[in-house]
């Protein structure tokens, strides 16, 4: 007789024998790009989940679980990157093939060597520990050795449901596909370090989502990125070893298991810090402080470059840091139209945690957090002053960023903190557009050159038409909050700031919200004109201390070196960066079966230092009335001045973003 126990063995054998056929089926349908190797290394050396079933559950004693992609209806290839797809030795040839690319970058179809897993992590989400995590809705798929005798770890986003989906279907939808897409490699293009993405694959399957999580969902299109980086393994991922947190309740699903959590951190230098390994490979302390230091400076180094192009990331938790430094996981980011240190990307934000100015001490803040996971190995206190080289390091790379951003190429002195600062808060006071008044200070010659006079007038012409005008001046500074809201959060400032955190709010930001309201009431009457000269003021007043400092730069052969810091200035600041309102255009016309402006876009992204100048342009206005996002206005003038000055080509893609794209918002919907 046969119990309980022996059927559920036999269907369990059953199932597994069905799958393997499945997948052999899959596998041996096409052999499209034969060729690429692939060497799984993370799944031979970490362990994997004994349970082989696709259900939600808590993963113990694992770092991943194995899992198949979800195939979707008449898969189509909307968008590629020749250049990310070159690390796993796919060339334009087989590009050629749209519809076999679909199938394989869909999920469709795999490779041989395809090792489908979900990789088990934990996090601190907006600082509070979250317990498990995981790959939702990402699918590490195997490790190509290249031609180069690289390894690049390939990943999809989007395929289908994992063992750490929760309550969510492990899809991602058009709008969020082509966001993580066009980002990816526009950071990538601005020499920022980040994580690739080679393809984007759209279909005729539909998920629901209420975007702005206000009751109002939407069918949305399924679709698949492919992404591409050394590893995906992140700070959560050392955190699935957790004990109890006191504040949420939580743990770890392999509390306990220091034996994974050693495991996992030999992996991880021997892999990715192989010169540590080699250095320090019989000392394990030394070898662990090794890697947190360099880790620690990595990140440091990469936010400092993310400031210094005005770019916000949104959601900055622990399990979207990436273990070797790269930028990691594109959601609801953002590059800063007008300059605002407050600039949050995020409409799930509302505390404010994860705005522009946050960002550095939220890094490190992270750091911390995974010095506390590798703890039972790096003593806590050898770690706490390794993180005391973030500040430092953070400072070396920013102020060498923007020296060269300002063309001080010849001198280093303690006064251009004071002088950068004075330049971000000019900006800030007139609303100035943040990448286009960078690029605009290439415009400005060095004293005693030939051109340096009419240098001045194009900067004042070209800055003063990067300042936002009186309409949306008044606008940003709206208070967002209702007088009643506003006044008892004030009264539980004061008495309980405890219960105040717990409604998403600080006296910090209730302080930002009063400025907002006191300037709202000075705004009351401007107008264009008395703004026009209100800037024009402080523009001037800066000037005076940005040639004061150029003086100092001094050359025998003045000419020369303006012709230098003039390319190095432009090679440091962008003239485009991928702002939100273009990224939405692109989206809506995809959205419409025509992916013509997501390629269009991603092209011009391709090149964002090079170019010539050029001065005043009459342009189309963009259609400012936007779907998919918070609606807008119609504008009633089709066209509109724009200075590019220092700018590539008189197109859009340069141009300040229209006043009314300060409404777009960005979730975490995806």
């Amino acid at each position: 007789m046969f119990n309980s126990r022996s059927y559920k063995s036999i269907l369990n054998n059953t199932k597994r024998f069905i799958n393997l056929v499945k997948i052999h089926q899959r596998n041996v349908s096409t052999q499209p790009m034969e060729g690429i190797k692939f060497d799984n290394l993370a799944l031979r050396t970490l362990p994997i989940d004994p349970v082989e079933e696709n259900y939600v559950r808590s993963v113990s004693g694992a770092c991943f679980s194995k899992v198949q992609p979800t195939p979707v209806k008449n898969p189509k290839l909307m968008a590629y990157s020749s250049d990310a797809l070159k690390l796993i030795d796919i060339d334009e040839e087989a590009i050629k093939d749209e519809k076999q690319m679909a199938q394989l970058f869909s999920g469709n179809v795999l490779l041989p060597g395809m090792e489908p897993a979900a990789h088990c992590y934990c996090g601190h989400q907006f600082g509070y520990f979250s317990g498990q995590l995981g790959d939702g809705a990402a699918m590490y798929l195997g490790e190509v050795i290249n031609k180069n005798n690289e390894r690049w770890e390939l990943q999809f986003k989007g395929a289908g449901k994992t063992p750490y989906s929760r309550t969510a279907d492990g899809r991602k939808v058009l709008r969020s596909s082509v966001r993580e897409f066009l980002c990816s490699e526009a950071m990538f293009y601005l020499g920022i370090p980040t994580t690739r993405a080679g393809t984007c694959v759209t279909s005729d399957d539909y998920v629901i989502r209420d975007i702005f999580y206000d009751g109002n969902p939407k069918r949305e299109r399924c679709t698949i990125i492919t992404r591409i980086a050394q590893t995906f393994i992140r700070f959560g991922s050392f955190e699935i070893f957790k004990t109890l947190d006191p504040m949420t309740g939580r743990k770890g699903p392999s509390v306990g298991r220091n034996d994974i959590l050693k495991t996992l951190l030999n992996y991880v230098i021997s892999t990715f810090y192989p010169e540590i390994e080699e250095k320090h490979g019989s000392n394990d302390e030394n070898k662990y402080a090794a890697f947190f230091e360099e880790i620690v400076k990595r990140t440091a180094s990469l936010v400092a470059q993310w400031q210094c192009v005005g770019w916000c990331h949104g959601v900055l938790n622990t399990d979207n840091m990436s273990i070797v430094g790269v930028t990691i996981d594109y959601g609801p980011y953002g590059f800063m139209d007008r300059y605002d240190p407050g600039f949050i990307c995020n409409g799930s934000d509302d505390s404010g945690r994860y705005s522009y100015k946050q960002q550095p001490l939220i890094c490190k803040w992270n750091c911390g957090k995974l010095a506390e996971a590798i703890a039972p190995f790096l003593p806590i206190q050898k770690s706490r002053e390794i993180l005391n080289q973030f500040d430092e390091e953070y400072e070396r790379v920013y102020m060498n960023k923007m020296r060269q951003k300002f063309g001080l190429i010849t001198k280093q002195l303690e006064t251009d903190k004071e002088l950068f600062d004075t330049f971000l808060n000019t900006m800030e006071m007139t609303g100035a557009d943040f990448t286009n008044s960078f690029r605009a200070l290439s415009l400005i010659h060095l004293p005693n050159t030939k051109d340096f006079d009419q240098s001045i007038r194009l900067f004042i012409s070209m800055i003063l038409d990067q300042c936002c005008d009186a309409e949306e001046w008044k606008f940003v500074n709206k208070s967002s909050m209702d007088e009643r809201t506003y006044e008892l959060l004030k009264s539980l400032a004061g008495t309980n700031r405890a219960l105040l955190s717990q409604y998403g709010f600080s006296p910090e930001l209730l302080e930002t919200e009063n400025i907002k309201r006191e300037k709202a009431k000075e705004l009351d009457k401007m107008t264009n004109e008395s703004k026009r000269k209100d800037d024009e003021k402080a523009w001037r007043e800066f000037l005076e201390i940005y040639i004061d400092r150029l003086k100092k730069e001094g050359n025998d052969d003045v000419e020369k070196l303006n012709t230098e810091r003039i390319k190095i200035m432009k090679q440091n600041s962008p003239r485009m960066v991928l702002r939100n309102y273009l990224a939405q255009r692109a989206i809506e016309q995809a959205e419409d079966d025509d992916y013509s402006e997501v390629n269009n876009l991603f092209e011009e992204l391709k090149h964002p230092y090079g170019g010539g100048d050029r001065d005043t342009i009459q342009l189309s206005k963009p259609d400012e009335t936007t779907t998919g996002a918070e609606a807008l206005p119609p504008t009633a003038d089709t066209t509109e001045k724009h200075a590019t000055g220092a700018c590539l080509k008189p197109t859009i893609y340069e141009s300040k973003a229209p006043s009314n794209a300060c409404r777009l918002r960005v979730t975490c919907s995806s």
